[in-house]
């Protein structure tokens, strides 16, 4: 790089609930460079374990600022992609006023039976209409239902409440909005068949708490810097596949849990669906997304551990095996261990998977991956629509058996692994460049002075009240 001469790039803030990553992009959505931060979790003001948002915040502006001045890079553009169900409650002043709650906190069995009591529907049809499984503080909105009735002082001093991905992003802009990803997501925030706010929210309150919803990827543009409003991180993770392909597909997105993600197949759950562990998410557009899950990566390393015990061979030994056998009828035997009250088959209980018949560790290997797939074929069945695309990323993509034996029960589909590094950053780039921003025609950046010559409003939804 010549001396002066600064490499434009985009930033990337990841935020998992492990680790939290700033990712910088070159214009041709190359990464350039990755740091990683672990925070450590503290207790919140009940003892449960929660993020430290404090911590977080700084890391987030101290890294703003060194980018901002930094000596070999000019930012372009930022946004941020996070874990979901997460909220950060703002006091008047905007400051952060309670711990980042999480969403594994247990919700009180009073608070809860209350609020399903007080619907006008049963918690079936609710879940239904909201495509959000009784998942409790899971389900984000119970977290603003759960402070109203258990913490009313504190709730009474909420002035907007946003979902992590905004609040980062607020944390640049200045600007408060809400996004479709966020709000979409199994939050039983949101019906899906009004495409508005559920009426709870309204006869709560909560709507009031509430930052303008926004269709655009844009929150402001700040010293000539696009900001974006942010996303949740499933969705995110789809986008740089819905970049790079015209044609329809499915993505079979494999780790501890198995999430097939359908972004062409909009139509409304039922409860028998929803019970099968299927769900939506919303695409920042506002648009229904069919995804269906499943505990297979749990449930395979569960099953390895046994194998390599009862064999007596290293816990790493099916790394060796490359060949898929075709299915027999032993394969039908299998049974999870790890997936009662989940998965396509929630009725199934928790069973000892019987290893005494196979000869060797590799045959029961075989037989397990059999297994595993007629599972996860049933639950890609519920979202699948005859797409002829079935991309694999994760783990599982890189385990040959599992490709070869997904392939044989899709013979007239194309079986696709598509490792994309940092997907879920990707896929904040990829929105931020779709923001209206872009789409101006008057210049958004400054010469020397690096100021700001042109505002951008965001195109905010109408919701009716």
């Amino acid at each position: 790089m010549n001396p002066g001469i600064k490499k434009t790039v985009y930033a990337v803030f990841d935020i998992g609930k492990t680790n939290k990553k700033l990712i910088l992009f070159d214009e041709d959505q190359q990464i350039i460079n990755e740091e990683l931060h672990v925070c450590t979790d503290v207790l919140d003001d009940d003892g449960f374990v929660c993020d430290h948002l404090p911590r977080l915040t700084e890391w987030v502006l101290d890294h703003w600022k060194q980018l901002r001045h930094h000596p070999h890079y000019t930012v372009k553009g930022v946004n941020f992609t996070a874990y979901g169900a997460s909220w950060v409650h703002l006091g008047a002043d905007g400051q952060p006023m309670l711990p980042l709650y999480n969403y594994l906190k247990p919700m009180p069995a009073d608070i809860e039976t209350k609020f399903y009591a007080e619907l006008s529907q049963s918690p079936e049809e609710f879940a239904a209409d909201t495509c959000s499984p009784r998942l409790g503080l899971l389900n984000s909105g119970l977290q603003l239902y759960w402070l109203k009735y258990a913490k009313p002082e504190k709730y009474a001093q909420i002035h907007t409440s946003l979902h992590l991905p905004n609040y980062l992003s607020y944390l640049i802009s200045g600007e408060k909005f809400s996004d479709f990803t966020s709000i979409g997501c199994h939050t039983a925030l949101w019906d899906y068949k009004r495409n508005d706010y559920h009426e709870w929210v309204y006869r709560e309150g909560i709507d009031e708490k509430l930052a303008p919803l926004t269709r655009d990827s844009i929150a402001s543009v700040v010293d000539g810097i696009m900001v974006g409003v942010g996303l949740h991180d499933s969705t995110s993770a789809v986008m740089p596949y819905l970049a790079e392909n015209d044609e329809p597909f499915v993505l079979v997105s494999t780790g501890t849990w198995s999430v097939t993600i359908n972004p062409f197949n909009s139509n409304a759950l039922t409860p028998e669906l929803l019970r099968r562990d299927c769900l939506s998410f919303m695409t920042p557009r506002g648009e229904a997304t069919r995804a269906a899950r499943v505990f297979l990566g749990r449930e395979h390393d569960y099953q390895v551990e046994r194998i390599a015990a009862h064999f007596h061979v290293k816990p790493d030994f099916y790394r060796s095996i490359v060949l898929a056998r075709p299915y027999d009828e032993a394969s039908a035997g299998f049974r999870p261990a790890c997936m009662a009250g989940t998965g396509p088959f929630p009725d199934q209980p928790a069973e000892e998977w019987d290893l005494s018949g196979f000869r060797t560790a590799s045959d029961a290997y075989q037989h397990l991956m059999h297994g595993l797939i007629n599972i996860l074929l049933e639950s890609i069945h519920l979202v699948w629509q005859g797409e002829k695309t079935i991309f694999v990323d994760g783990g599982f993509a890189r385990n040959p058996l599992f490709m070869q034996t997904l392939s044989w029960n899709f013979p007239k589909a194309e079986i696709r692994t598509l490792e994309v590094p940092q997907a879920t950053a990707l896929g904040a780039l990829v929105h931020l460049e779709q923001g209206e921003a872009l789409k101006k025609t008057q210049p958004l950046f400054t010469d020397e002075d690096d100021m700001p010559l042109a505002a951008v409003r965001n195109e905010v939804s109408p919701v009716s009240k």
